[in-house]
C-alpha cells in the first residue's frame, strides 16, 4: 500500500461540497483518504483578479495505484466534477494536487513529486502541518524551514468526512 498526499481546492459553486464529492470520488477511485485537515478559507494566488476565495484542505490517502495512476484519478475526479483548464490559476469548481507519494521524487513534465511550489503556499502548507507536525520531504527539505505568509488563510470548517 502506498501514501500519497493531496492538496484540494475549490473557489466555484459549492465549494465545501466539491471538496467532500472529491474525496468521496478518489476513493472510488481506488485512493481512499484516511486523513484529512480541516477545510481552509484562503485568497486565491496568482490568476486572474477578483476572484472568490478558495477552501482548501491536505488529505493522506492510502492506495495500491502507482504515481501516475493517482494523477489519472485526480484528473478523472476533476473532470467530473467540472473542471476545465482555461486560465492559469483561473478560477475552478475542484483542483487536486499530488503534493507527496511515499518517498518518491518524480520530475517530469506531466508529474513533479513532491509538488513544486508545496513549500511556498500557505493554503498547502498550514494543512498539511495538521496531519504531519514536522514534514520532511523525500529530499531532506523541511516545511518548517521555509517562512510562509498565513495572512488571509483561516479555519473554515472541520475535517472532511473519510469514506
Amino acid at each position: 500500500m502506498h501514501v500519497a498526499t493531496l492538496g484540494l481546492g475549490a473557489n466555484l459553486g459549492d465549494r465545501l461540497r466539491s471538496l467532500q464529492s472529491a474525496v468521496d470520488l478518489l476513493a472510488a477511485e481506488g485512493v481512499r483518504a484516511v486523513a484529512s485537515s480541516r477545510v481552509w478559507e484562503t485568497e486565491p494566488v496568482g490568476g486572474p483578479p477578483n476572484q472568490p476565495p478558495h477552501l482548501n484542505a491536505v488529505i493522506r490517502t492510502e492506495t495500491e495505484a502507482g504515481p501516475h495512476e493517482v494523477l489519472a484519478a485526480c484528473n478523472h475526479v476533476e473532470a467530473e466534477l467540472g473542471r476545465t483548464r482555461e486560465v492559469r490559476w483561473g478560477p475552478r469548481t475542484i483542483d487536486i494536487d499530488v503534493l507527496l507519494y511515499d518517498e518518491l521524487v518524480v520530475n517530469e513534465p506531466a508529474l513533479t513529486i513532491p509538488h513544486p511550489r508545496i513549500t511556498q503556499r500557505a493554503f498547502v502548507v498550514l494543512p498539511l502541518l495538521e496531519l504531519d507536525p514536522d514534514p520532511v520531504l523525500a529530499d531532506g527539505t523541511r516545511i518548517l524551514d521555509f517562512a510562509v505568509d498565513g495572512e488571509g488563510a483561516r479555519p473554515y470548517a472541520p475535517p472532511l468526512v473519510l469514506p
